[in-house]
């Protein structure tokens, strides 16, 4: 992301369900953001969060920031922790914004009470209306390190490289969390953030390539 992080605003706006790990995704954002002197705002919005039910999180920070809340068509980022909400909240993007999607599918409650009809084809539905989609199957990567709580982990490697600071100062916080854990789980997570990041990296090759 080409922005000169003491002069301006970085939006990012996470969205998945419950569960997922989308707002403790947010705090280690704003944990990297506050460890580089920026300010730092942030709010959420849970519903049924430990039911499954949707979740978004703003994250706002730059030289100073007076509100959390990010107005549509602002957002820099959107990190869609699960593809339907990624799609829905694709109007908070600006027009040259980037989303990084996890394409792995975990149906919501809302479409299970028929308040919303689950997308056939998220991705290709944003990118038809002109979005910048970066999508990979994250939840697979997560289950295929051995436990599928790691994809947030995988989806903050992801997003590491579009940030206005370097991707080490991210992994850094997140392997801070779990120094007083086992270092197998310290390693896990490292090997999550790197698998994360290559798969962002190789999908935004692959999209690139088709363009």
């Amino acid at each position: 992301m080409a922005q000169e992080a003491a002069f301006t605003t970085t939006n990012i706006l996470v969205v998945g369900t419950g569960g997922q790990g989308v707002m403790t995704a947010t705090e280690i954002l704003a944990e990297a953001a506050i460890a580089l002197g920026h300010d730092v705002k942030k709010t959420e919005v849970a519903g049924m969060a430990q039911r499954g039910g949707v979740v978004s999180s703003h994250l706002r920070f730059g030289q100073r920031v007076l509100s959390p809340q990010i107005t549509p068509g602002t957002a820099d980022v959107l990190l869609g922790f699960e593809a339907a909400e990624a799609m829905r909240w694709r109007h908070m993007l600006r027009p040259q914004g980037l989303v990084l999607m996890n394409s792995g599918r975990l149906v919501p409650p809302v479409v299970e009470l028929g308040l919303y009809d689950y997308p056939a084809d998220p991705v290709g539905a944003m990118r038809a209306a002109g979005t910048h989609v970066v999508s990979f199957d994250g939840s697979a990567i997560a289950l295929g390190l051995g436990d599928v709580r790691l994809g947030n982990t995988v989806m903050l490697g992801a997003i590491s490289d579009h940030l206005p600071f370097p991707a080490e100062v991210l992994e850094q916080c997140i392997l801070k969390r779990f120094a007083h854990k086992k270092p197998e789980i310290v390693e896990l997570n490292r090997r999550a953030f790197a698998a994360g990041r290559a798969a962002a990296e190789e999908a935004e090759r692959v999209s690139a390539a088709a363009d």
